[in-house]
């Protein structure tokens, strides 16, 4: 009889769980659908609803971003030139052209200035599918461009440590924030000119445990590629390490 009771108990529990499981989706359901009604998500390009499974970009909006298809060729484009006879580099990989007062830069301005990760995220998602279509995820460590700690705490994130993170969703490779560090806190890269974009951030990055990585091949992470002062300056840095291969990844390539 105790048997009975016991199992019939059981049963009631179960079912009771499997009910308030129900319950609590349902309710989640309603929540999302009044809270979309309330704060709509809206493409940041276009403005138009968002789909269930599109984040901060519409898929539209997105297509039309102008890939450079430099993954194609990423050992010789017009994007490696810039570091040719400078830095031996295995790979340059800008993933979209950036054009002033385009829909590139709107994004990545979100990402930067108005506290938008969820931005930085997916653009990384896109490089992620981008790479892993082309067949290029034999990386060991990804490394994002780091911030000075007083940039950071005053911002609050890396947006290249967002970007490295929606790489990662889409391929396993670690992230490796610790070893690159920025060792002056310099002042913003925006207006200057190429001259002094180089002078200000000549020899600011530095390493940690430099034979950590010796041998392995480092996927640089960074949001733009304009002049290639910053990314050199974190190349050069990371040169020291015995035998490492680098290669530059960023979101956009800026015009010239």
């Amino acid at each position: 009889m105790i048997k009975i009771y016991s199992q019939s108990f059981r049963t009631y529990l179960k079912a009771s769980t499997i009910n308030m499981t129900q319950l609590l989706r349902t309710f989640k359901q309603y929540l999302s659908a009044f809270l979309e009604l309330i704060f709509p998500r809206l493409c940041l390009v276009c403005n138009r609803h968002l789909l269930k499974n599109e984040i901060e970009i519409c898929n539209p909006c997105c297509h039309k971003l102008p890939k450079t298809n430099f993954v194609k060729n990423p050992k010789d484009n017009l994007a490696s030139q810039l570091f040719w006879g400078r830095i031996n580099l295995e790979n340059v990989i800008p993933i979209y052209y950036l054009k002033k007062e385009e829909a590139l830069q709107e994004l990545l301005y979100e990402l930067k200035y108005r506290g938008n990760k969820e931005i930085g995220l997916e653009l990384g998602r896109k490089a992620g599918q981008i790479l892993k279509q082309e067949d290029l995820r034999s990386f060991d460590f990804l490394i994002p461009v780091p911030l000075h700690y007083k940039k950071f705490l005053k911002r609050g994130y890396n947006q290249s440590m967002v970007i490295a993170k929606g790489i990662h969703e889409i391929l396993p490779i670690p992230i490796n924030e610790g070893i690159l560090y920025r060792k002056h806190n310099t002042k913003t890269q925006t207006h200057k000119n190429r001259y002094e974009r180089w002078k200000n951030v000549e020899e600011i990055f530095d390493v940690r445990n430099n034979f950590s990585l010796a041998g392995k091949s480092i996927l640089l992470i960074d949001d733009v590629l304009t002049t290639g002062a910053t990314i050199e300056s974190c190349a050069k840095a990371l040169s020291t390490i015995p035998e490492t291969k680098i290669s530059i990844l960023t979101i956009g390539l800026a015009s010239h």
